[in-house]
């Protein structure tokens, strides 16, 4: 007697269980992670690990980039300063407290000025473009100010008012870094520093003449306490 021939079905694969985040296109990277790699490439250029136009397309390269797994390949070649720094993220916790505003300027122009408030944190970076803050008609409602200026092939233009305190640190590499101390006369006046670098291109930051905070004492009762 025939008996029906029937194909045996192949039995299925076991279903692998599904990715979990980890799988991710990678995390994001944040503002302070691309500051640390920024650094790390400024210390190898001051060190003549890389040339000036190595150095400009990599900062380039930290700016844009979006995830944590970008940044790495840019400073794979070149030795880490302070081994036992603090991490990225670490870092970006411990230093000023307080909202961040970041002006971008990449082959283009950022400007600041008129009647606003700013943020007791600013970064400015400007790679092949321009970044003007103008901080004489600002309302200032925190005593302290930090300016984070970066300019490559690029300028970073700072203004303040005559009666507040200005002072900064930065380096030039083939480039200009200028700030005009400015010593307040009112102790409890608003305090700018500004900071960072300048690499074939110039940071430049000082008073505006003829510029002031007007009342400043009602200003410093009112606004900062």
């Amino acid at each position: 007697m025939d008996l029906d021939k029937r194909p045996q079905t192949a039995p299925r694969p076991a279903t692998a269980p599904a990715a979990g985040p980890a799988a991710g296109p990678g995390l994001r990277a944040s503002d302070a992670e691309r500051d640390h790699y920024a650094a790390i490439l400024r210390e190898a250029l001051a060190e003549g690990r890389l040339t000036a136009e190595e150095h400009t397309e990599r900062v380039e390269a930290v700016y844009s980039s979006r995830t944590q797994a970008q940044l790495e390949p840019l400073v794979a070649d070149l030795p880490r300063p302070g081994a036992a720094s603090v991490p990225p993220a670490a870092a970006g916790a411990s230093g000023q407290a307080g909202p961040q505003e970041s002006l971008f300027a990449v082959f283009s122009e950022s400007v600041r000025r008129g009647h606003w408030r700013p943020a007791p944190r600013i970064r400015a970076i400007a790679v092949f473009g321009s970044v003007e803050i103008d901080l004489s008609e600002a309302v200032f409602e925190h005593r302290h100010l930090t300016i984070q200026a970066i300019a490559v092939f690029g300028s970073v233009e700072i203004r303040v008012p005559e009666n507040v305190t200005l002072h900064g640190s930065g380096s030039g590499v083939l480039g200009q870094f200028e700030v005009d101390g400015l010593q307040a006369t009112e102790p409890e006046a608003p305090s700018v520093q500004v900071d960072g670098f300048a690499v074939l291109g110039s940071v430049e930051a000082k008073p505006k003449r003829g510029r002031f905070i007007k009342e400043l004492s009602r200003h410093l009762r009112k606004r900062l306490g």
